[in-house]
């Protein structure tokens, strides 16, 4: 067995060193920050916590197979409580449409009770199509290493999937298809951002996580979703991974195309048989691997070619119940409020590269009390999609970002949230905050965008093409959110397991 080094201890990190660590690797993590999860924590600031990465978790069978594999059961290291209803939505015009938790027929009653019964047969008959979709590209496209376009052509029964999954399509003119109601279209749009894309450019293959939402349901868990790269990190100590934190990795040693081990910052080298990259594959090709490193140039090219993903504007607010009088405007855990213009945002952001004059607004209002210290506290994680930080060519987040985020206040105030009435803790993250605290570049939350129909095939291999090379995590295929990064940590346990002659069991998702 081989001695194995990750880079970076975000949710991929730990999930992949958990997983080599049972199948008898020696691992050891080497984290740039003074905690684990990267991007996946919660934050306390006074009385109040706040999830300030993912706030939601779907598919949650991929931890639940990563925690029994690695000899413990998933719920008995976290609180898992279904969401309900899954999604509040708000649109400009007055109109209100809750998505009940795990069942598609109950949202589509939601739907017919809200804007008809022909709106309820579309959005059916969208989750219908959806489905044949994450039927045709689990298999080849996000439970398997992703070879290269040709590989996948030899495939059985490639060509009937591929009318499928229908990449010549964007998801905007896909779901045009199917419906003309603007209330469903905006629902399916946000799907794109999900994954820090523009829906008329995101392939069509995104509607699946809207099958993946209402059939697996949205989650949460108790304490924040932070509580997940806690238990990650439990799991990997009982297991006897080492995890070194305040050790920010300068360079991936490699000798004759092949990694051989990694140097710190503070100089010293540490050698291995495989190194694991947890960071953005961005850092890993363009600032850890020496330019010289020919068998790099093929993965450089990919992410020249590659465009990012959009970036987030993030508020933290501890609201004070006890403040007012009258009526207390009452969230569920998850709520969008849509504005006129959606399309807007996406030139804003992908064109002007401009924060957006009116955007969508995200809240995150976690009905779970051990997230405040008093009853009548409430903890809102506000998130609006933004452009990336980019001094140079774009903008430059360091400028005057108290402006931006009092402008959100005072359209959350407008929506009749009452939020400058109650303000007890108000902080914000900018796409420059971002990219500080996790080295996120340009504070992308994916990596790259799946724009385009070639985007899956321009995320960084899990295999990389310098020997001994393995990149888990968001920039990695099959791609960013918490169960693509789980499935990344599968995938590159399961390549180091054959690289070694030593398989160990294949995929168990249901």
């Amino acid at each position: 067995m081989s001695h194995v080094v990750v880079i970076g201890a975000g949710v991929g990190g730990l999930a992949a060193a958990a997983r080599l660590a049972k199948n008898g690797h020696t691992v050891s993590i080497y984290e740039a920050s003074d905690q684990v999860g990267g991007k996946c924590r919660t934050e306390w600031i006074g009385d109040y916590a706040f999830d300030t990465g993912p706030s939601l978790l779907t598919l949650p069978a991929v931890f639940r197979d990563l925690f029994i594999r690695t000899g413990q059961r998933f719920e008995l290291e976290v609180g898992l409580q279904p969401v309900d209803p899954a999604f509040s939505y708000h649109f400009a015009d007055g109109v209100h449409l809750e998505f009940p938790n795990l069942s598609l027929p109950e949202i589509c009653n939601s739907i017919e009770r809200t804007l008809g019964k022909s709106a309820a047969d579309e959005w059916h008959l969208l989750m219908q199509k959806a489905e044949r979709m994450w039927d045709a590209s689990r298999g080849a496209f996000i439970e398997s290493e992703l070879p290269s376009i040709f590989s996948l052509l030899k495939t059985k029964g490639f060509l009937r999937d591929l009318r499928t999954i229908a990449p010549w399509k964007s998801l905007r003119s896909y779901t045009a298809d199917t419906t003309s109601n603007p209330y469903l279209q905006k629902i399916v749009d946000r799907y794109a951002t999900y994954s820090g894309s523009d829906p008329r450019k995101v392939p069509a293959v995104l509607l699946t996580i809207a099958f993946v939402e209402s059939t697996f349901g949205a989650w949460h868990l108790k304490g924040g979703l932070g509580t997940l790269s806690t238990a990650l990190e439990k799991r990997c100590g009982k297991l006897g991974v080492t995890i070194n934190v305040n050790s920010p990795v300068s360079e991936i040693l490699v000798k004759n195309e092949i990694a051989v081990g990694i140097k710190l910052e503070s100089g010293e080298e540490i050698f291995s048989d495989k190194v694991v990259a947890n960071a953005d594959a961005q850092i890993v090709y363009n600032h850890l691997l020496k330019r010289e490193v020919k068998s790099a140039k093929s993965e450089r090219r990919k992410l020249r070619r590659s465009e990012k993903s959009l970036a987030g504007f993030s508020l933290l607010l501890g609201l004070d119940n006890s403040r007012i009088t009258g009526e207390i405007p009452r969230l569920r855990h998850h709520n969008v409020y849509f504005p006129d213009d959606y399309d807007q945002e996406f030139d804003s952001i992908f064109k002007d590269q401009h924060p957006v004059e009116d955007p969508t607004i995200y809240i995150c209002s976690p009905s779970d009390p051990t997230m405040v210290k008093k009853s009548h506290q409430e903890s809102w994680f506000v998130l609006v999609n933004a452009p990336r930080h980019n001094p140079d060519g774009g903008w430059d987040w360091n400028k005057n970002p108290q402006e931006y985020a009092q402008k959100i206040i005072a359209k959350l105030d407008g929506l009749g949230l009452r939020v400058s009435e109650r303000l007890d803790v108000m902080e914000f993250r900018t796409p420059a905050d971002l990219e500080r605290a996790v080295g996120a570049p340009g504070g992308s939350i994916y990596g790259t965008s799946s724009n385009g129909a070639r985007s899956a095939f321009t995320r960084a291999s899990n295999r990389s093409p310098v020997g001994n090379l393995y990149c888990v995590g968001g920039s990695a295929h099959p791609g960013g959110g918490l169960p693509l990064v789980g499935m990344s940590a599968e995938l590159v346990a399961e390549a180091i397991g054959r690289a070694d002659g030593s398989t160990s069991g294949a995929h168990t998702h249901h």
